[in-house]
């Protein structure tokens, strides 16, 4: 215990804070390391040079605007076949499963399963949709592929019953 109250930092690890504006004869005076008059010598005078082009028009305000992003859109996650092999043989592969095996991560509306990659297990994989080469793999392999019901649609609901 003895060596704990006798550590110190290295030389030059610690040093003094300054303290500026404090008299023309400490060195730190007046200006304060701020030089003379402009934006950078007043407080809050500073510029966010990630974004700031020297005074140019920036590229984000040159280029138009373009194309429209539907809010209502489906969010799809996809999923190759071939990242399925991940699973045991005979295994039951679906929105559940493929969260706890990290295949899918975040937020979605719809699972699509896709035919990228080889399968060779025989795998029931239920998803909302699937491309033709996906489902050729999946029953080529011995497996199923079961198509979940659509979600609801977001939006404006048109059902009578509510009136």
């Amino acid at each position: 215990m003895d060596i704990l109250s006798k550590l110190q930092a290295p030389e030059g690890a610690v040093t003094k804070r300054l303290r500026v504006g404090r008299g023309v004869g400490s060195g730190v005076g007046k200006t304060a390391g701020r030089g003379q008059k402009g934006q950078k010598a007043r407080a809050g005078g500073n510029i966010n040079k990630k974004h700031f082009q020297g005074g140019q028009t920036p590229i984000q305000r040159r280029l138009p605007k373009r194309g429209f992003r539907n809010p209502l859109a489906d969010i799809v996650a996809n999923v190759n076949v071939g990242a399925l092999e991940a699973f045991d043989d005979g295994a039951q592969v679906d929105v559940i499963a493929l969260h706890a095996s990290r295949l899918v991560q975040g937020r979605f509306d719809v699972l699509k399963i896709l035919g990228g990659g080889e399968l060779t297990k025989k795998l029931t994989v239920t998803a909302h949709r699937f491309s033709k080469g996906a489902i050729e793999k999946i029953e080529k392999a011995g497996g199923k592929a079961v198509v979940l019901e659509a979600p609801a649609a977001q939006g404006n609901s048109t059902d009578s019953s509510s009136s």
